[in-house]
């Protein structure tokens, strides 16, 4: 019990602290402008454009990309991996899961109602059908594993520790003052009840499809191996802990210029204590030297986050006019808002995408220590484990248990 609530009590800081920091900022209404709206709709312009911080960021994710392109650069050592896993058929979930993304992801984008009002409701069956894709990918690359193929419960169990995680992700952007937020949400042939209904399912899909694309990226033992023998860093848990306490209460004092605290104080704020309480995670790898896991998580997050802006921007343009998609979201964030390439998203703002994988990870491995139940993804390949140096391999080719363990 002790250590569940060590666990519990800087989650409940990081939702109090907010609350308790808005109540001096804001004195009329002690709450942040449209706070508790929901869906998030539009609460004010975010400052115009500013060069001095585009070039700063510019630079900033210059050096990132440097990293993972060319990591030998930064201290990695060049390994050799070993053969990947046999392949094997695709199972039949990949074909039913194809022919449900290709028909909503039609119905999404060019607005055609013959099915009635089935387009209002196309988002959360096309991300489970590509969620249904990724894990075939996984199953024929890594000889017949995945994990709806051996760990379904940990898929279905990431579907409802996602609408908790989201939920939490889209409280923190109040006190942001919405780095986004929903115009569609006025919909006159869905009432509001059913589109609160449609949100909290497309919650379901945003960890399962992070975890498809990790899953999918350790079948290729090339780019695992290529993060496996880095520098050793190891954090601190309890600076990380107070660091990210202190950011986000700075956060609701200076929403704007502090904007990026929403993709890290929170994972500072969980990590630093899963750490403090000797719980392995990511970072434990890092402090080993295998930064493959941190940082295939987070490619897996970028990867996603292709998808989900060009889908969600195709299903408003060209046009505006004709709003069927509820869940379509629109960004409002300061300074960088600039160059937008198919998508709402601009070009700088997919760098969030790298430390939300990570957080998605990482809130899912202190939802498994406070609530019991298994987060070992469990899927590398046979090349993989042996390049990284997994304790506990399976002698199974293409089958082994991910780290994911206290120390």
């Amino acid at each position: 019990m002790r250590r569940t609530l060590g666990l519990i009590w800087p989650m409940i800081a990081s939702m109090l602290l907010p609350l308790a920091v808005a109540w001096f900022v804001y004195p009329t209404t002690h709450l942040p402008p449209g706070f508790g709206v929901f869906p998030p709709e539009f609460v004010a312009a975010a400052p115009p454009f500013w060069l001095l911080a585009f070039v700063v960021v510019a630079l900033v994710e210059l050096v990132i990309a440097a990293f993972l392109i060319k990591p030998t650069w930064f201290g990695f050592k060049p390994v050799t991996p070993n053969p990947p896993a046999p392949m094997v058929g695709l199972p039949y979930w990949f074909w039913i899961g194809a022919v449900l993304t290709l028909f909503f992801w039609w119905l999404m984008w060019t607005k055609i109602t013959p099915f009635g009002e089935l387009v209002y409701y196309a988002f959360t069956p096309l991300w489970w059908g590509f969620i249904l894709v990724l894990d075939g990918l996984t199953y024929r690359r890594n000889n017949g594993s995945s994990l709806l193929s051996k760990r379904p419960t940990t898929l279905f169990i990431s579907a409802i520790v996602s609408i908790a995680g989201w939920g939490v992700f889209e409280y923190l952007d109040y006190f942001a003052l919405g780095n986004w937020y929903y115009p569609n949400t006025h919909i006159p042939a869905l009432s509001h009840g059913m589109i609160v209904f449609l949100f909290i399912i497309a919650y379901t899909t945003v960890w399962p499809a992070v975890f498809e694309w990790y899953s999918l990226l350790n079948t290729f033992p090339s780019l695992v191996a290529r993060y496996s023998q880095g520098p050793k860093l190891a954090l601190p848990g309890a600076p990380l802990l107070w660091l990210g306490l202190l950011s986000i209460a700075l956060m609701v004092v200076f929403p704007y210029p502090l904007f990026w605290v929403l993709w890290i104080g929170l994972l500072a704020i969980i990590s630093g204590q899963l750490i403090r309480k000797n719980i392995w995670t990511p970072f434990s790898a890092m402090a080993e030297g295998n930064w493959s896991p941190i940082l295939l998580m987070a490619l897996s997050s970028l990867f996603n986050g292709f998808f989900w802006e060009a889908w969600n921007y195709g299903s408003a343009h060209p046009d505006t006019a004709l709003q069927t998609n509820p869940n379509y979201w629109i960004y409002d964030i300061p300074y960088v808002n600039v160059i937008h390439i198919f998508a709402e998203m601009p070009l700088l703002g997919y760098a969030g995408y790298l430390p939300f994988g990570i957080l998605v990870w990482i809130v899912f491995i202190w939802a498994g220590e406070v609530f019991g139940f298994s987060t070992e993804l469990g899927l590398t390949t046979s090349g993989v484990a042996a390049a990284v140096g997994n304790p506990g391999a399976s002698d199974t080719p293409g089958f082994a248990p991910d780290p994911a363990r206290r120390l």
